[in-house]
C-alpha cells in the first residue's frame, strides 16, 4: 500500500485519518463501498464512485436531501449522480446483518427492512429524519433506530462551531426534551450541548447564517445568541418571540426581531450568506426635487407639478404608474405634455422588497409589453416590479406590512405564509396569497386583487361615482345593473350614492382595467388597441356576440368593428384560428 494512503490512527472515536488529511468514518473503513456498482433495476448504467466530495449536488434518485459535501456514486454517460445511501437503498449491494455503532455500544444494531416496530416513533435517534423503511438499522431492546445516513455518516461527537457558539460542543445522543438557544423552538433528542454555559443548540441550527437579508424588511438582519428584547413579537410570523434564545435583530431598527426558522424559511430568505459582504448602496430615490417641482427618473425631460385638489374620477386622466384614473386623489402632472402621475405612485422607490419574493424587486417603467402581475392576476401595462420571472404591478408591490385596509377597520394585516390556502373575506375566492388578521379567532383574510380595489371609481350606468361595498348580511335578491344578474350581497360590490345598486366588481372593473386606453398590445403577433368603451352605443364582442359591457376593452389594430371585451374572448383559440 502507498505510504501516503497509509492508516495510522483513530480519532473521535469513529473516524479514521491519513497523511493526505482523508477523514474515514468507521462503517466506511470497516465496510467500504465497492467502485463500481450496477443497479440495472434502476439504471442502465454502471455507475461509479466519484473520489471526490461534491457539494450540493441534485440527486438522480430524486431524495430531496442536501447533504453537504459528499463521494457521490456518477454515471458518466447519463451525467448523473446519486448519494451513496440512495444508491445503496435501490442496488443489490450486500449490506452487514449487524453493525456495531459508536454511539449505541451496547448492543450492535441489526440490519432491517419493512415497516418499523410498533413501539417505535419512526424517527432517528441521532438526527430526528423520518426513518426510510426500506432500509434501516434497529435494536429492539433500546428501542434505538438510525437511518442509513447517520451509520454511514454519523455527527460528530464534538466539533468547534464558533458560527453557532463561542465553545467547543458536544454531541448527547438521547432522547431528552431540550429547548434549543438558537431557534427557541423545543427539542426532543441528541442535541449539541455546552456544560459550562448550559447551551443546547439543535443539529440543524448549527449552520444557521450570520447576517442575512428577508424579504419582510428593508435593512440586513444579524443573528444574535440573546434577542433581548422583551414583549417583541417576530417580524414574520407575528407570534411571540422569546426572549432570552437566539433569532435575527436589525441594528438600525432595535425593536425588530425575527425567528431563527422564520428568517430563514424557504419564502422568506434567499439562502445568501452576507457576512462580508458589502452592504447595497444603490440610489433608490424614484425623483429629486426641484424649487415645487419634482424631476422624476421615468420623466427625466420635463419637470413634473403637484395638484393637491384631484379631479372627479376623469378616464381620460390616468396614472402612467398604475393605469388607473386620477380620482379625488392629489398628483403630480407634467408641464409640458400630457405624463401625469398619483402622488403615491410618483413616490415607489426604484428597488424594494415584498413579501412574495426573495431578491430585490426593479422597478421597471420603460417597458410597453403587458404583464400578469403574480400576486393579484390582474393583467396590465403599467410601470411594475421585476426580478427574474417574477412580476408584481405597483398597486401589489406597494403593500407593505402592517397593511390596514378599510374593511378591516383598526386591525392590521399580514402575510404570514404561503403554505396556507384562505378564503378571501372580499370575493370568497381561496387563495395562497393572503393578508390575514392574526388577532386571535379573528380569521378575516384578503387576497391581493380585493386588497388593491379601487375603493373609488366611475361607470357609465351612474352618474355619481361607485363605492366598494364590504359586503353586508341581507335577505332577498340583489342584481347588478350591468349584466344584469344576481349578486351575492355578501361578497364586495360597487355601489351608488343611493346604495340602490350592488354592482358586480368584475363587471364594474372588467379585465382590461390594469391597461392603459391609447395604448398598443401585442398577442401572437397580432396588435390590440386598448379602447374606453364609452360611447352612445356598446360594441358587440367579436368572439361571444355580446354586448361589450367592461369600461375597458380592445379592439383589433386597423380595424373598425372587432372588438373583444375580455382576455378570454381576446385568447381563445377557436377565435384566433377563424378571425386571422
Amino acid at each position: 500500500m502507498d505510504s501516503e494512503g497509509v492508516l495510522i490512527s483513530v480519532i473521535h472515536e469513529h473516524l479514521y485519518y491519513s497523511r493526505k488529511s482523508l477523514f474515514v468514518h468507521l462503517h466506511c473503513f470497516k465496510y467500504p463501498p465497492p467502485e463500481v456498482i450496477d443497479i440495472s433495476k434502476t439504471h442502465h448504467h454502471k455507475l461509479t464512485l466519484l473520489k471526490k466530495r461534491v457539494k450540493d449536488f441534485e440527486c438522480a434518485a430524486k431524495c430531496g436531501k442536501i447533504t453537504g459535501y459528499e463521494f457521490p456514486y456518477i454515471c458518466h454517460e447519463c451525467d448523473l449522480a446519486f448519494h451513496v445511501d440512495c444508491v445503496w437503498h435501490t442496488s443489490e449491494v450486500k449490506h452487514p446483518l449487524e453493525v456495531n455503532h459508536s454511539y449505541h455500544p451496547w448492543h450492535p444494531l441489526k440490519l432491517h427492512t419493512g415497516p418499523l416496530p410498533d413501539y417505535s416513533d419512526g424517527k432517528c435517534r441521532l438526527c430526528s429524519r423520518e426513518i426510510d423503511v426500506d432500509l434501516f438499522y434497529h435494536c429492539s431492546s433500546c428501542n434505538f433506530t438510525l437511518d442509513m445516513c447517520c451509520v454511514l455518516n454519523p455527527p460528530q461527537l464534538s466539533l468547534l462551531n464558533l458560527k453557532a457558539h463561542d465553545h467547543q460542543l458536544t454531541l448527547l445522543p438521547r432522547l431528552r426534551s431540550f429547548t434549543c438557544n438558537a431557534c427557541g423552538l423545543t427539542g426532543d433528542r441528541s442535541p449539541y450541548i455546552c456544560v459550562q454555559c448550559d447551551f443546547m443548540i439543535h443539529q440543524d441550527c448549527l449552520d444557521l447564517p450570520r447576517v442575512i437579508n428577508i424579504n419582510r424588511h428593508d435593512h440586513r438582519i444579524s443573528r444574535t445568541p440573546v434577542l433581548g428584547v422583551v414583549n417583541s413579537v417576530c417580524g414574520v410570523c407575528r407570534q411571540e418571540v422569546d426572549w432570552t434564545c437566539g433569532g435575527f435583530s436589525c441594528h438600525r431598527c432595535p425593536d425588530y426581531v425575527v425567528h431563527s426558522k422564520c428568517a430563514t424559511r424557504y419564502d422568506v430568505w434567499n439562502g445568501k450568506e452576507l457576512e462580508g459582504v458589502p452592504e447595497e448602496t444603490e440610489d433608490i430615490e424614484p425623483f429629486v426635487v426641484i424649487d415645487n417641482t419634482i424631476q422624476h427618473f421615468s420623466h427625466k425631460e420635463h419637470y413634473l407639478r403637484l395638484h393637491v385638489n384631484g379631479v372627479i374620477c376623469d378616464d381620460n386622466k390616468r396614472c402612467r404608474a398604475c393605469t388607473h384614473p386620477i380620482c379625488l386623489e392629489s398628483f403630480y402632472s407634467c408641464m409640458d405634455c400630457d405624463f401625469i402621475f398619483h402622488q403615491n405612485c410618483a413616490g415607489f422607490p426604484r428597488m424594494k422588497r415584498h413579501v412574495l419574493h426573495n431578491e430585490r424587486l426593479t422597478l421597471i417603467t420603460n417597458k410597453s409589453d403587458y404583464f400578469r402581475c403574480h400576486a393579484c392576476d390582474r393583467w396590465s401595462n403599467g410601470f411594475r416590479y421585476y426580478n427574474w420571472l417574477k412580476t408584481l404591478d405597483v398597486r401589489c408591490a406597494s403593500i407593505s406590512e402592517p397593511f390596514f385596509h378599510p374593511s378591516h377597520f383598526g386591525s392590521a394585516l399580514y402575510y404570514t405564509s404561503a403554505n396556507e390556502e384562505l378564503c378571501c373575506n372580499g370575493c370568497k375566492e381561496k387563495s395562497y396569497h393572503v393578508l390575514r388578521c392574526i388577532e386571535l379567532n379573528c380569521g378575516f383574510a384578503i387576497c391581493f386583487n380585493c386588497a388593491t380595489m379601487p375603493q373609488v371609481v366611475k361607470h357609465r350606468t351612474e352618474d355619481h361615482p361607485l363605492s366598494l361595498c364590504y359586503g353586508e348580511k341581507a335577505s332577498g335578491k340583489y342584481w347588478c345593473d350591468i349584466c344584469e344578474e344576481e349578486t351575492n350581497p355578501e361578497t364586495w360590490f360597487y355601489t351608488c350614492k343611493d346604495q340602490q345598486a350592488s354592482l358586480h366588481t368584475n363587471c364594474v372593473l372588467g379585465d382590461f382595467s390594469g391597461l392603459m386606453p391609447k395604448t398598443t398590445i401585442e398577442y401572437e403577433q397580432k396588435y390590440f388597441e386598448v379602447v374606453l368603451n364609452n360611447g352612445i352605443t356598446r360594441p358587440i364582442c367579436r368572439w361571444c356576440n355580446l354586448h361589450c359591457i367592461f369600461p375597458i376593452i380592445v379592439k383589433k389594430h386597423a380595424t373598425y368593428d372587432k372588438y373583444y371585451c375580455s382576455m378570454f374572448c381576446m385568447t381563445h383559440p377557436i377565435y384566433l384560428k377563424h378571425d386571422f
